[in-house]
């Protein structure tokens, strides 16, 4: 019997039936398809419905974490305890001017293609990176020469007491890769990126070019959680793995892809653990052949599965 059953009860004043689950799997919910169950998923609709989520849980003593689409995340197969926040419902984007305003569950190449159609330009790089718009703040997402803190104005937080905050990019310390979200236990709302007018045509085709670069060269046709690792100064993780011979290894369901050596894929039903041992198992040989030790992009989080 799930321990968060009294919880639950709790969160029925906060938060509509409909949008709490308990004993929920998360395989379901992440971009990898990995991931065991949430003792309580929680999908608030409204910005003070998550406030006080966060309220509650504090309150309470209660863990909290944050997913977002799972793309660049490795939840452990025995899943998360406490409460885990979704923020799929918060997936609106508009426009005023030159001004985009994009909430944290709406996908991040959404974003991209509004800025299009509104011909606005400064989101191209983002036309195919498949996180969402809090994941690419998190992270600072970026590719093909773009990042997220090129355009980035202002976000929209609920901060670790529940307070609604505006945070400049400044105050974010966006950097490769990084931010400082997860140490503040910020909790994204939305964000306001200053674009610029610009023309449908030049914005299109400069899109068109990258999306064609990336299904040309990345494993779309499986599930996986992107660049696994960062770039190591003045190298490249794919070609390190690539010359160690690793494309096509694979343990369990994950397989180090035989298209781009800096993605292993969920070919068949894999598990977290097989997930996490592909990538120890690359990050050993590459450190014994080349003495390069590749570092994680992609997030582990959770518990691992009680025998």
């Amino acid at each position: 019997m799930n321990q968060y059953l009294e919880t639950y009860e709790k969160l029925l004043s906060y938060v509509h039936k409909d949008n709490i689950k308990l004993d929920e799997v998360l395989r379901n919910h992440t971009y990898t398809r990995l991931g065991g169950k949430a003792d309580l998923l929680v999908t608030p609709t409204t910005y003070l419905e998550v406030q006080n989520v966060v309220k509650f849980a504090k309150e309470e003593k209660i863990p909290l974490t944050l997913l977002g689409n799972g793309s660049n995340l490795i939840v452990k197969d025995g899943g998360i305890r406490g409460i885990v926040l979704l923020l799929k419902h918060f997936n609106s984007i508009t426009t005023e001017g030159d001004v985009l305003v994009a909430q944290s569950g709406a996908a991040i190449i959404d974003a991209s293609r509004k800025a299009l159609q509104e011909h606005l330009s400064g989101l191209e790089f983002a036309c195919g990176i498949p996180g969402t718009v809090g994941g690419a703040l998190y992270m600072n997402a970026g590719a093909y020469g773009g990042e997220i803190k090129d355009c980035l104005d202002h976000a929209l937080v609920v901060d670790i007491d529940g307070n609604l905050v505006k945070r400049t990019a400044a105050d974010l310390d966006l950097d490769y890769r990084t931010s400082n979200i997860a140490e503040k236990e910020d909790i994204v709302l939305e964000a306001t990126f200053q674009l610029k007018a610009g023309n449908y045509d030049e914005i299109k085709a400069i899109m068109d070019d990258l999306t064609f670069k990336r299904e040309s060269k990345q494993p779309l046709e499986y599930p996986s959680c992107g660049s696994v690792f960062k770039r190591p100064p003045g190298l490249f993780a794919g070609k390190l793995i690539q010359d160690s011979e690793l494309q096509g290894t694979s343990i369990g369901g994950a397989e180090v892809s035989t298209k781009h050596a800096g993605f292993i894929v969920n070919k068949n039903n894999a598990t977290a653990t097989e997930y996490i041992a592909l990538i120890r198992h690359v990050q050993k040989t590459v450190k014994e052949k080349f003495d390069v030790q590749l570092e994680r992009e992609v997030r582990i989080i959770g518990e691992d599965l009680e025998e």
